[in-house]
């Protein structure tokens, strides 16, 4: 009676475990169970793409406000600003009086906003809740230097001097502040000027999507940086934007209707992903049973990005049952362990040719200026972008360095193109034809199908389909003339 009930057992665990491995219309041949799990896969996919579509379109309405309106306060702020930034910097200025005068300029704009600004902007509260403009200006604390003498005598540690200057401030002789001495600047040992304001504004343009318009706070900073002490001030200009709750909305029209339907268009795609959480943590405790038996918009855009990802791919999971389909996951399976050891000793290649290009052309070559550009512009050469302009943009004030250049990109991209990149497509390749072989002679049984092929009750498992269904082209054949494909 024991080795009877043990034999119930196997047999029982055999059907489980065969039933599992099935696809959706294998389930259907032998327990008639319709795939409305699939469905509800499909439904999910719909929906969640649909919502990432909004958010998109919604993003896209902010990254355009945020954009606009920095261009739009270089334009207000910047003295002489020609529309196109210098390098990673907006403009430069070259005398005392030019320094002078974009200090000046940027304070009294500030002071007219309301009267000559196109956009729906108003003051805000910098840190300190107060209205206004925070100068503060850096510098060396005592020094002295003679360029003509060769002379210098100076104080390596620095102070720094702010000044706040409200509205009415500004409203009165604008003489008054400028005369004051806090705007003496002592240019051999300034180091930087820093101008630092809070703008609101609210983006009116999401009320032609239908959508309610969002506040925005604008934290401005204009810094006047002279550490190089170069003869040059570079003039950077940094607007940072955050999104907040406007206090009191009163909009008459359809938008009110058109929120609604959103709102419960976002509550029922709440609901499919629950239910589809929990039909997939349903399946990872019977696998669990099986094995047991056997042995902020940033986040936003982050969080809906990487679920509608992992919503497509999770299809695979599907696709994955079916011979025909299944060729992309078992090559990527087969060559995963060899890809990896060869991009650990291709990395170490590639690592050394980033630290070399970075010591030696850095000085002579934009693209090679920074550890991580650097990396960037040889992933660009390995796939064949922009050749041409990375020779070309390598300055010759050095021969040697010039022709090290040469060298030194020739042999990389000879190598990385020619040798390594060609190998890594061959054990992909490889990979690709085993498979190919697999399929065409058949998989090597693994334990578990050596442990399925002993299921005696296999007739009575699977039943014939339905006449009404049988016309589906999944449900046409018999489960005996299906091959059962198992991935580890």
């Amino acid at each position: 009676m024991a080795h009877l009930d043990s034999e119930v057992k196997e047999e029982c665990l055999r059907e489980d475990l065969k039933f599992y491995f099935m696809n959706p219309c294998e389930k259907y041949r032998a327990r008639r169970q319709l795939p409305w799990k699939l469905g509800l896969q499909i439904l999910k996919i719909v929906m969640v793409t649909t919502q990432l579509v909004r958010f998109g379109l919604s993003n896209q309405l902010v990254v355009a406000f945020k954009e606009e309106n920095t261009v739009a306060f270089k334009h207000l702020f910047l003295k002489g600003y020609s529309g196109i930034d210098e390098d990673d910097y907006s403009y430069s200025v070259y005398t005392q009086e030019d320094a002078y005068e974009s200090i000046f300029f940027a304070i009294n704009q500030y002071h007219h906003l309301k009267n000559i600004s196109l956009g729906t902007l108003g003051y805000g509260e910098n840190e300190d809740n107060r209205i206004g403009l925070k100068v503060c200006k850096q510098h060396y604390k005592k020094g002295s230097m003679f360029p003509s003498n060769e002379t210098l005598n100076i104080d390596s540690d620095t102070e720094r001097d702010c000044l706040h200057i409200d509205l009415q401030a500004l409203s009165k002789n604008p003489q008054d502040w400028k005369n004051s001495s806090f705007f003496r600047l002592e240019f051999y040992r300034l180091l930087q000027v820093e101008i630092s304001f809070h703008l609101k504004g609210i983006d009116l343009q999401t009320i032609h999507f239908r959508e309610l318009p969002d506040c925005y706070i604008f934290q401005n900073t204009i810094t006047f940086d002279n550490r190089a002490h170069s003869g040059k001030i570079k003039i950077y200009f940094d607007s940072d934007a955050h999104i907040e709750e406007c206090k009191d909305l009163n909009i008459s029209g359809s938008i009110q209707k058109n929120t609604q339907y959103i709102l419960v268009f976002d509550a029922f795609v709440i609901v499919i992903c629950l239910a589809s959480l929990i039909l997939c943590t349903r399946s990872i405790v019977l696998a669990l049973k099986l094995r047991k038996n056997l042995t902020n918009y940033d986040l936003c855009s982050i969080l809906l990005g990487t679920s509608t990802l992992l919503v497509w791919v999770g299809v695979i999971r599907y696709l994955g049952y079916f011979q025909a389909y299944n060729v992309l996951i078992l090559t990527m399976q087969a060559s995963l362990p060899k890809v990896l050891r060869f991009c650990a000793c291709a990395g170490m290649i590639y690592l050394g040719y980033t630290f070399c290009g970075w010591i030696v052309l850095g000085p002579y070559h934009d693209k090679f200026e920074d550890l991580d550009t650097v990396a960037e512009c040889l992933f660009s050469l390995v796939n064949g972008d922009d050749m041409f302009a990375t020779f070309a943009q390598i300055q010759k004030k050095s021969i040697l360095v010039w022709l090290f250049s040469r060298l030194y990109l020739y042999s990389f991209i000879s190598l990385f193109i020619y040798m390594i990149l060609s190998l890594f497509i061959a054990l992909i390749t490889d990979s690709y034809d085993t498979i190919k072989k697999y399929q065409q002679n058949g998989f090597p049984d693994t334990d578990l199908q050596e442990f399925l092929k002993d299921c005696s009750s296999k007739e009575k498992c699977q039943k014939e389909s339905s006449a009404f269904l049988s016309c589906i082209c999944c449900l046409r054949r018999k489960g005996s003339d299906d091959h059962l494909i198992l991935i580890n």
